[in-house]
């Protein structure tokens, strides 16, 4: 079994720094959650992402269920599990219930981690259909939203908040509203969009990034990922004897950061968390700056004619 390293977040709780973002399409069935997850376990693997509209977290909670009555884990605490507020439940009267949804549907009785998943929000409250249709997308109250997020906190619901796809600004908007401030921003980081800025910022806040999309993803959950194309990437996997996703979460890693893996495969799942006992050279890293940068994620579904009506507004410029 592979022991994975933490990173000891703004509040002193551990986040393991790889996790298993508990994410398929097309949705797959709770069993089939349960079995990639269970051996996900047994490899290693302790820390568990996943929200409302990935329709996993059943899955999920059959397997940290089943995990301890097999002993593969002791209790529940040796688990990190991070699931998010969806933005037809980002409102303030809305976040707690849709937290104890969560928690009711992963059989759990607090998160490790509790992220707002974007941004905004939308006026069909319990909807977790995607895309939102862009006429029912409303501007998010930051305020009462995070102040909410608080007193989950403060209840118990969850030992950590945070937020995910937050640009500089937006952070910096939201840390002037908040009495805990977030301890993650979990966003969209690979060698193709190094996030250099936000990387820099979130150190000098004290905020830890986890980063998602490790290798490029494309707007398309069904098309290949972009750093598959790549030549600089794939000259560094074969000069390491490597492949080109364990360059890119080698990489992520350098850069101080936490990560998301995504594989039910089981060879994926031990290659993903191959990382640690090696690492890039001046050289490579060298390389890897040089590499054209963009967003696989441009986040294009929440423009429209309400809070963001250009990927500028959505990203802050951040682009």
């Amino acid at each position: 079994m592979k022991c994975v390293p933490d990173v000891i977040l703004n509040n002193g709780c551990k986040i393991p720094v790889v996790g298993m973002g508990v994410l398929s399409y097309p949705f797959p069935e709770p069993e089939t959650v349960k079995l990639a997850v269970l051996k996900a376990i047994e490899i290693g693997y302790r820390h568990f992402d996943t929200a409302p509209i990935y329709k996993t977290e059943q899955g999920l909670g059959l397997a940290i269920a089943e995990a301890l009555k097999l002993g593969l884990i002791k209790s529940r605490d040796e688990l990190f599990v991070t699931s998010k507020l969806w933005c037809s439940d980002a409102h303030p009267h809305l976040v707690i219930p849709a937290l104890q949804k969560t928690l009711k549907n992963l059989g759990l009785d607090y998160l490790d981690l509790y992220l707002i998943h974007w941004p905004l929000s939308s006026n069909t409250p319990g909807n977790y259909d995607f895309p939102i249709p862009k006429e029912e997308l409303v501007q998010i109250d930051y305020k009462s939203v995070w102040a909410a997020m608080e007193e989950a906190h403060r209840l118990g619901l969850t030992k950590s908040i945070g937020v995910s796809n937050f640009s500089c600004k937006k952070l910096e908007n939201l840390l002037t509203l908040t009495k805990i401030p977030p301890a993650v921003n979990q966003v969209e980081m690979n060698p193709l969009w190094r996030q250099d800025k936000l990387k820099e910022f979130c150190k000098e806040k004290g905020i830890v990034i986890t980063a998602y999309s490790t290798l490029g993803a494309r707007e398309t959950l069904l098309s290949p990922n972009r750093a598959m194309e790549s030549q600089v990437l794939k000259e560094i996997a074969i000069a390491r004897g490597k492949t080109i996703a364990q360059v890119c979460r080698r990489w992520v890693y350098e850069q101080g950061v936490t990560l998301l893996v995504k594989s039910f495969n089981e060879e994926r799942m031990k290659e993903n968390l191959d990382i640690f006992e090696w690492e890039l050279s001046k050289e490579d890293l060298k390389k890897i700056d040089e590499i054209p940068q963009s967003r696989g994620l441009s986040g294009d579904f929440f423009v429209s004619d309400g809070p963001f009506k250009s990927l500028a507004e959505l990203w802050d410029g951040e682009l």
